[in-house]
């Protein structure tokens, strides 16, 4: 149903959906538009799409909160073209050094492995991963489509002076895909740095059950997710917090519930790396 997230762990449709934010269907900016709810909007949409482009080029550390309350921490690294996670802590307890070695041979191998593949796996690889984006690409561009926005007011949120704006669905719209029918059934709330344009979080979630055809099952109230991002450099910002909880009825019988809490932090230019050891 195209619920789930993020940057370094492959595309996740809701964690991109938020981070990298809203399509261009909006008319153009000049210096003379005022400050309207769609001219924000179309402001924070060029904002996002440097963040989209430039995050390819950032490593992070990620931590993920498990079903069981227990974390798992891990270096995501660009490594000739497409991400690779290396697991670095448990429960925020570094690994035991034989699991440390083992995770180090890992990282090796898949360094040479990359290194020696034809250039034809190469770009397999790496097209799979552009694809993967490219979709979520697409997922976003319908954003604009299947919401008004309207400016409510500025606040200042974690020290920055936003714009704050609600989503609610656009009466008529028809989503073209099986991923977007979700939005029909969703209302939300965004704010925009008033300085960059940039997204300092959003939240949404479902306020009607949404059924997704092909699937027998229904998207119910409860579905939210919430999305903060943070600066990184060279005017970047990229996603700082994912939370994500997902209600949904299979079959119209049984209940499926899932849930996500991930922390992205520590980015820094990807640089390249050597087998038997980071470069860096």
């Amino acid at each position: 149903m195209g619920l789930a997230p993020h940057p370094g762990k492959g595309p996740q449709y809701l964690a991109v959906l938020v981070a990298l934010a809203l399509a261009a269907i909006c008319p153009a900016f000049t210096q003379d538009t005022p400050l309207t709810a769609q001219a924000i909007i179309q402001r924070s949409v060029e904002a996002n799409a440097r963040d989209w482009n430039a995050a390819p080029q950032y490593d992070n550390m990620e931590t993920d909160r498990e079903p069981n309350g227990g974390t798992r921490t891990v270096s995501t690294l660009m490594i000739e073209g497409s991400p690779y996670n290396r697991l670095m802590q448990i429960n925020g307890e570094p690994l035991p050094p034989q699991q440390q070695a083992q995770e180090q041979q890992k990282l090796d191998a898949v360094i040479a492995r990359r290194q020696q593949e034809s250039a034809q796996e190469r770009a397999a690889r790496i097209a799979k991963y552009q694809k993967d984006r490219a979709r979520d690409h697409a997922l976003m561009d319908e954003l604009t489509k299947a919401f008004n926005f309207t400016l409510t007011g500025e606040e200042t949120l974690d020290g920055h002076d936003v714009y704050a704006l609600k989503a609610t669905p656009r009466p008529g719209y028809q989503p073209p895909s099986m991923e977007t029918q979700v939005l029909t059934g969703m209302q939300g709330k965004l704010w925009i740095d008033k300085k960059t344009f940039q997204w300092v979080k959003v939240t949404a979630q479902v306020i009607h059950p949404v059924s997704i055809e092909g699937f027998l099952a229904q998207v119910e109230p409860g579905t939210r997710f919430e999305l903060e991002k943070m600066p990184v450099g060279d005017e970047i910002w990229l996603p700082s917090h994912f939370s994500m909880t997902a209600h949904a009825r299979v079959l119209f019988l049984f209940s499926h519930n899932a849930s996500d809490n991930e922390r992205y932090y520590d980015y820094h230019k990807a640089e390249p790396l050597q087998a038997s050891g980071l470069s860096k």
